[in-house]
């Protein structure tokens, strides 16, 4: 199954966290904790996100990588999951070495046994889109627990 909608980052809190050992890099890295907000068409909801980055701001190049739980409803069904996402930029206008998963296991509720991935896009006027490819137990067009997606 696929639904898709936007979101918004309602807070972005930069951490106090200080990696130990110290370890100096030509990219500051960097901890934040955030909160957005999600709609679309199947999709309600909000998630709570870990994020860490290696970024420089005045050149735009750097990674990502972030963990999200979310708790919503994907068309109808409610109950919350993990699921994270990485990826890098090179200074430019695109994102490249894309990476997002539904964590296995971490479904509650309706949403118990979701596994499959989706991906993030932000457009050029800000707009922040996301989809989530993702199968259930016993909805049509998934695999059933134990059986292999062909």
């Amino acid at each position: 199954m696929r639904t898709a909608g936007t979101f918004k980052v309602v807070s972005f809190t930069p951490a106090s966290l200080v990696p130990e050992p110290a370890v100096e890099t030509a990219l500051p890295v960097g901890v934040a904790t955030l909160e957005k907000h999600y709609e679309g068409e199947g999709l309600e909801g909000r998630s709570a996100t870990l994020f860490t980055a290696a970024f420089d701001q005045a050149s735009g190049i750097g990674t990502y990588v972030a963990m999200e739980s979310f708790e919503g409803s994907l068309e109808g069904r409610e109950g919350a999951f993990n699921f994270v996402h990485s990826a890098t930029t090179d200074g430019g206008p695109h994102r490249g070495t894309d990476h997002f998963l539904i964590v296995p296991g971490s479904g509650t509720a309706a949403l118990a046994g979701i596994t499959g991935s989706g991906g993030l896009l932000v457009e050029e006027d800000g707009t922040h889109r996301v989809w989530f490819e993702y199968q259930l137990p016993g909805l049509p067009g998934s695999a059933q627990a134990g059986e292999e997606r062909g």
